[in-house]
């Protein structure tokens, strides 16, 4: 007699796909999260980006030599050379945009086309022309801070403060610089300051 082995058609119960579809909707959770994350870190990455710009533009208009312009009489003489900080700039875009992209004008007068050689953002050299997530700004000296300053009277800060997700929550980027009065170096800081960084 010939022997035959029998197999039983067997589907899966209803517990094993359960199980599968429990790991599925696991694994979308997380590549949901991730991709979120990753979108949030690149729109961040904006505001470190150009806060890091305009504190070099800082330090390269600092580390300009200015001289007063004057008429030396014969056998004297001119005022010495002297390094200084741009004046504040304004804030582009005037209002913290949420959720959204601002294009700023590069009209002359306008966004970062204002200023001259020792104010604004021309003191400084800095301009955007593309689309940006967060409102930037450029504070010397006595004027309201987003960063830490740690008692120094003569400092400039940048920042840059966003809403990209439009929840009404701010995120802040701020990078500070102090002159050393002693020495007349200006020193920045080491890292930028950081609130709310994915709100």
């Amino acid at each position: 007699m010939r022997a035959f082995k029998r197999f039983e058609k067997r589907a899966f119960t209803l517990v094993e796909l359960m199980i599968v579809v429990a790991i599925i909707g696991v694994l979308a959770a997380l590549a949901i999260y991730g991709v979120r994350k990753y979108l949030a870190s690149a729109k961040t990455s904006e505001a470190k980006n150009t806060i890091g710009a305009i504190s070099r533009g800082a330090a390269a208009a600092y580390e300009r030599e200015t001289t007063a312009s004057q008429i030396v009489t014969e056998g004297s003489s001119s005022a010495a050379s002297s390094n200084d900080l741009c004046f504040s700039a304004t804030g582009v875009p005037a209002a913290v945009p949420k959720g959204t992209k601002y294009q700023p004008n590069t009209a002359e007068g306008t966004d970062f086309e204002k200023g001259d050689t020792i104010t604004g953002w021309k003191c400084l050299k800095f301009s955007l022309t593309q689309p940006i997530y967060y409102q930037y700004s450029y504070l010397r000296a006595s004027q309201k801070t987003k960063a830490p300053i740690n008692g120094a009277t003569t400092y400039f800060e940048t920042a840059a403060v966003g809403d990209i997700d439009a929840d009404d929550t701010l995120a802040t980027f701020a990078r500070t610089g102090t002159v050393n009065t002693t020495t007349g170096n200006l020193i920045l800081a080491t890292q930028i300051y950081v609130d709310n960084e994915f709100e």
